[in-house]
C-alpha cells in the first residue's frame, strides 16, 4: 500500500555503527507481553493438565508405571524428606505429569508449525482439492485445538523462508521484461548475472544467518528503514485513511456519533486485552494469520528523531485526547474503573463543543509539526517540548488510547454533488487542514459536524487490514448494537457530576510558532498538490466477475493495466500489496502486477486482435497474476528479499549496482485491495445501505497513481485514486474514467451477451436513516 512510497529510491545510510542487527524492540516477545496462560499452553488447555495428572495417578494405583521408572527417579531427588513416602510418590507423579504435559504441548506445536508450513493447497485449482490437501486440512483442524484466542497460534506459525538468490533474480528479470527494450534488458541481465555469481552469494549467507535467529528476517528492517528512517512528511506520503458508511449516517449529531464510536473503540480494546477477538484467518479456511500487529493498536505513537523515528507503545490509558477549534482536551472515558456509557461520553464531548475557551498562543496549529519534515519536528520536540507544561501535554497526547478530532466541516456523499463530496471527504481524512490531526498517533478518528466519521492511521506500526478490522467492528457496534434514540442521541442516562474534560496547557514562544508556521507551509504545499477521485462502480461487481470464472482481484488488476496503458501509452512498474501474515510477524510483499502476460493481453486488445485471441491472453494474464500473488503470500516474492540483501550490503559497506538500480525504480502505479473482513457484522442482505466507502492513500510517485479498491457485496466496487496536480501527465478523474471504460470492456470481452448496465445510480446520494 502506501509503503511503496518509501520503498523507492532508498536514501538512508546504513553503517556498521548505525545498523542494529538485534531484533527491533517491538518484535518477537511483544506478542507475549499480555499473553495469558491459555495462550501460553495452546493448543492444549489448562484443564488438560489436570486430565494428564489424573490419568497418571490412576495408572499408578493400578500397579502400572507409565513413566518407566522416571517417577521413582524424581522421587529420589525430591528436596522434601519430611513428608510420607506416599505423598512423595504423588508429588513425583504430578511433576512427571507436568513434564509430560509440557512435552505434549511442545510436540503439538511443532507438528502444527510443520503443517502450517505446507502451502501447496494455495496453488491447486479452485474447487479441486488433492487427497494430500484434504488430509492436511484434517490434521490442521485436529492440532489447532478448540476455541483459540487471538495470540494462540503465534508460537506455531512458521518463519518466513529466505528464497534462493537465483530464483529471486530470475523472477525479477521476468518482471521487468515488459518495461524495457532489448538493449536495456540485456544490460540488466548482465548486472543481475554478475550479482548472482559474486556478491549475491555473500549477502545471502549473512541474510540466512539472520533468518536462523530472527522471527522474521524482513519485518524489523522493513519497519526501521522503509518507515521510521524516512525524513519526508508522513502525512500523505505514509499515513492512510478509512471512510464511514457510504449511504447512511446513523445520527446527524456530532457528539452522539463520537459517544458511540469512542465507547466501541474501548470495547474493542477490552476484547483485545482479553484475547477474545478471533484470530484472523484466510477467508474460507482454517489457516491462521499472524496477529502480532494487534499489540500496538492502542496507546501507541511515532516519536520523531533526527536520524530515525521510533514507535513507542505504552500501557493502557483511561482517556483520549480531543482536538476542537484549536484546543486540545483530555477526555477520560473511565470513572472509578467503569467505562463510561455512550451517552456519558456524548455528554462530555458536547461539553468540549460548547467550551468557548480560546486556544493558547501557538496551540491552534501545533499539530502541523507532525505533518511536516521529520527532522524539523524532532529538533522542535527536543527544544520546546522536553520539559515543563509542554512536555506534560505532549506526553498526554502520545500516551492517549487514540486521538480524536471534532471537525467543524460537513463531509460525506452529498446528494447534490456526490462525486465531489467523496473527493473532498477523502482529502479531508488524508490530511485535513494539516494541523487538526495528530499524524504521529497510531490512529486518529475524525467526527464531522454532520455526524460523518473517518479514521487516519500511521503506517509504521501495522498495515491497513489491522486498522480496518478495528474500524469495521466500531462501525458495526455503533449502528447495530449501541444505536441511538429517536432524537439521534446515544442511549442511556448521564451522570452530570462527571468532571469536565481537561484542557491541555501550552507555553509556545515566538521561535516555536515560527517552526510551526514552517512545518505548516511544507504540509500545506503537499496537501494542495494531492488530486483525489473517489467513485463507486455499480454497474457490476465481483458476482458477475466470478460468473466469468475469473479472480475478481485479477480482473481489477488487468483493468488497471489496460486503463494505465490507455492513459499514458506505456506500461509501468506496478505495486500491488500482498500480505505475508501466514508467517510469524509477517507484514507485506509486493506483487508485480505488470507481467509479460498482462502486457501481451493489453497490446492485443488495443491492437484490435480477434476476441477469442484476447480472451485467451486475458486468461493467461489473470492466471499469471494469481500465481504471482500466491508466491508473494508464501514467501517467494521478489522485493522484500532484494530489499534485505540491500540492507546487508550497506551494513558490509559494499556497493551493488544491481541492487541500487532495483531499489531506485519508481512504482508509478501503486495498488491495494481493501478486503471486508467481518461482513457478518453488517447484515448487508437486510441492510444493503450499510456499505463502507473503503479507504485509500496518497500518491506514491510524483508522476504516478495510487489506487485502492474495495469489493462491496456482489454488485459494487469502490475506487480511491490519488495523484499529484504538479504532474501534467496525471489526472485522477481522467484515470477514473479510464478504469470505468476498462471494466466495461473486459466484461464485454469475457461475457459478450451481458446487457449494458444501468448507469442511473451513479448519482445516488446519501439516504437518511429512519428513526
Amino acid at each position: 500500500m502506501a509503503e511503496a512510497h518509501q520503498a523507492v529510491a532508498f536514501q538512508f545510510t546504513v553503517t556498521p555503527d548505525g545498523i542494529d542487527l538485534q531484533l527491533s524492540h517491538q518484535s518477537g516477545i511483544l506478542i507475549w507481553k499480555k499473553s495469558k496462560v491459555i495462550s501460553g499452553v495452546y493448543p492444549a488447555s489448562p484443564s488438560s493438565w489436570l486430565f494428564v495428572v489424573i490419568a497418571i495417578l490412576a495408572t499408578m494405583y493400578t500397579r502400572s508405571d507409565p513413566s518407566m521408572g522416571l517417577i521413582a527417579k524424581i522421587q529420589e531427588h525430591l528436596p522434601v524428606s519430611q513428608i510420607s513416602s506416599q505423598c512423595q510418590a504423588v508429588l513425583s507423579a504430578v511433576v512427571f505429569s507436568t513434564m509430560l504435559w509440557l512435552l505434549l504441548i511442545f510436540t503439538m506445536r511443532l507438528c502444527l508449525k510443520q503443517l502450517l508450513s505446507y502451502h501447496r493447497w494455495m496453488f491447486e485449482q479452485h474447487g479441486k482439492m488433492s487427497t494430500t490437501t484434504k488430509i492436511w486440512v484434517a490434521l490442521v483442524r485436529i492440532f489447532s485445538g478448540r476455541k483459540p484466542l487471538l495470540y494462540s497460534y503465534q508460537g506455531s506459525l512458521p518463519n518466513l523462508p529466505v528464497p534462493a538468490v537465483k530464483d529471486t533474480v530470475k523472477r525479477y528479470l521476468e518482471s521487468v521484461r515488459p518495461l524495457v527494450d532489448d538493449a536495456e534488458y540485456e544490460r540488466t541481465t548482465e548486472l543481475a548475472a554478475e550479482f548472482e555469481s559474486s556478491l549475491g552469494k555473500r549477502l545471502q549467507w549473512y541474510l540466512k544467518l539472520k533468518a536462523l535467529w530472527a522471527s522474521n528476517y524482513v519485518s524489523d528492517w522493513w519497519e526501521e528503514y522503509v518507515y521510521l528512517r524516512g525524513r519526508s512528511p508522513i502525512m500523505v506520503n505514509s499515513n492512510y485513511y478509512g471512510m464511514d458508511f457510504q449511504y447512511v449516517t446513523p445520527t446527524p449529531i456530532q457528539a452522539a456519533r463520537a459517544g458511540n464510536a469512542i465507547h466501541a473503540f474501548f470495547l474493542y480494546r477490552r476484547k483485545l486485552n482479553k484475547e477474545e477477538i478471533k484470530p484472523s484467518r484466510i477467508p474460507g479456511t482454517v489457516i491462521p494469520l499472524c496477529s502480532a500487529q494487534c499489540e500496538r493498536i492502542f496507546n501507541t505513537a511515532r516519536i520523531p528523531g533526527e536520524e530515525t523515528d521510533t514507535v513507542q507503545h505504552w500501557e493502557d490509558s483511561d482517556y483520549v485526547v480531543v482536538y476542537h477549534s484549536g484546543r486540545y482536551f483530555r477526555l477520560r472515558v473511565y470513572q472509578a474503573g467503569r467505562l463510561l456509557s455512550p451517552r456519558e461520553i456524548e455528554f462530555q464531548v458536547q461539553r468540549i463543543l460548547d467550551d468557548a475557551t480560546p486556544p493558547s498562543r501557538g496551540e491552534a496549529k501545533l499539530g502541523a509539526l507532525t505533518a511536516g519534515e521529520r527532522i524539523s519536528w524532532a529538533k522542535a520536540r527536543q527544544t520546546y517540548f522536553s520539559s515543563g507544561v509542554n512536555k506534560r501535554s505532549l506526553d498526554c497526547i502520545e500516551r492517549a488510547a487514540f486521538f480524536v478530532t471534532l471537525d467543524d466541516d460537513e463531509r460525506g456523499m452529498m446528494a447534490d454533488n456526490s462525486s465531489d463530496g467523496l473527493d473532498r471527504y477523502a482529502k479531508s481524512l488524508l490530511h485535513g487542514n494539516c494541523y487538526d490531526r495528530w499524524f504521529d498517533k497510531s490512529f486518529s478518528v475524525v467526527f464531522y459536524k454532520n455526524g460523518k466519521s473517518g479514521i487516519n492511521a500511521e503506517h509504521s506500526w501495522a498495515d491497513a487490514p489491522v486498522v480496518a478490522h478495528v474500524w469495521e467492528y466500531v462501525l458495526a457496534t455503533d449502528s447495530f448494537q449501541l444505536g441511538y434514540n429517536e432524537e439521534g442521541h446515544c442511549k442511556g442516562e448521564v451522570d452530570s457530576s462527571l468532571p469536565r474534560p481537561q484542557k491541555l496547557g501550552w507555553e509556545i514562544d515566538s521561535e516555536c510558532e515560527e517552526q510551526i508556521t514552517k512545518s505548516l507551509a511544507v504540509a500545506q504545499a503537499l496537501a494542495d498538490d494531492v488530486d483525489f477521485h473517489v467513485f463507486s462502480f455499480r454497474e457490476f461487481g465481483k458476482g458477475k466477475i466470478k460468473k466469468c470464472r475469473v479472480s475478481p482481484d485479477g480482473f481489477i488488476q488487468m483493468a488497471l493495466q489496460l486503463a494505465y496503458f490507455r492513459d499514458r501509452g506505456t506500461f509501468c512498474l506496478t505495486y500491488e500489496a500482498s500480505m505475508t501474515r501466514l508467517f510469524r510477524e509477517g507484514r507485506t510483499e509486493t506483487v508485480r502486477s505488470c507481467s509479460n502476460e498482462s502486457s501481451a493481453f493489453v497490446r492485443a486488445l488495443q491492437g484490435g486482435e480477434p476476441a477469442d485471441v484476447c480472451r485467451r491472453l486475458f486468461r493467461a494474464a489473470s492466471d499469471k497474476h494469481q500465481q504471482l500473488y500466491r508466491m508473494a503470500m508464501t514467501g517467494a516474492g521478489i522485493d522484500r528479499h532484494l530489499f534485505c540483501l540491500y540492507v546487508v550490503s550497506k551494513y558490509l559497506g559494499v556497493d551493488s549496482p544491481f541492487l541500487k538500480e532495483v531499489l531506485s525504480e519508481p512504482w508509478r502505479l501503486s495498488t491495494s485491495q481493501t478486503p471486508v473482513q467481518q461482513a457478518e457484522l453488517f447484515d448487508l442482505a437486510n441492510h444493503p445501505e450499510y456499505v463502507s466507502c473503503g479507504g485509500g492513500f496518497g500518491p506514491v510517485a510524483d508522476d504516478g497513481y495510487g489506487v485502492s479498491y474495495m469489493f462491496l457485496a456482489e454488485n459494487m466496487i469502490n475506487f480511491h485514486i490519488s495523484c499529484k496536480h504538479s504532474c501534467s501527465e496525471t489526472d485522477a478523474h481522467r484515470f477514473g474514467d479510464q478504469i470505468r471504460a476498462a471494466l466495461h470492456d473486459l466484461l464485454h470481452l469475457l461475457d459478450p451477451l451481458s446487457k449494458e448496465p444501468n448507469r442511473k445510480e451513479e448519482s445516488r446520494g446519501e439516504v437518511k436513516k429512519e428513526k
